[in-house]
C-alpha cells in the first residue's frame, strides 16, 4: 500500500526558505511521477511542481517558477521541494502526490496523496 509522508513544513518570515521532504513507501518509487501541491484556506488545491520518474523533466506552476525547486532521489524513495524567497501567499498546506504515467503535466491525475505539511509565511 502506497504511503507518502511529508515533513519540513513550518513558519518562516517572508523571504525565507524551507525544504519539504516526502518519503514514499509501499510500492516502486522509481516508476512514479511525483508532485507537490498546496491548498490554502478557502481555496482549491493547486499544483506547485511535478517531476518525471527518472527526474529529468520538471514542470512548475507560474507561482513557483524561479523560486521553488523539485528534486528526487530514487535510491532514497524521496522527493523534495526547496522553497526560496517565500511570500505570505505561499502559506498553505503542502501535499506530496504520486501517479504512474498518464499525461504531462496531468495535474488532475495524481491519485496517491500524503497527509500534508503546513507552511506559514509571515510578512
Amino acid at each position: 500500500q502506497v504511503h507518502l509522508a511529508e515533513s519540513g513544513g513550518g513558519s518562516v518570515q517572508a523571504g525565507g526558505s524551507l525544504r519539504l521532504s516526502c518519503q514514499f513507501t509501499g510500492d516502486t518509487f522509481r516508476d512514479k511521477r511525483m508532485g507537490w501541491f498546496r491548498q490554502a484556506p478557502g481555496k482549491e488545491r493547486e499544483g506547485v511542481a511535478i517531476i518525471s520518474a527518472p527526474g529529468l523533466t520538471k514542470t512548475y506552476a507560474d507561482s513557483a517558477r524561479g523560486r521553488f525547486t523539485i528534486s528526487r532521489d530514487n535510491a532514497k524513495n524521496t522527493v523534495w521541494l526547496q522553497m526560496d524567497g517565500l511570500k505570505p501567499d505561499d502559506t498553505a498546506t503542502y501535499f506530496c502526490a504520486a501517479k504512474i504515467g498518464g499525461t504531462w503535466p496531468g495535474w488532475d491525475e495524481y491519485n496517491y496523496w500524503g497527509q500534508g505539511t503546513q507552511v506559514t509565511v509571515s510578512s
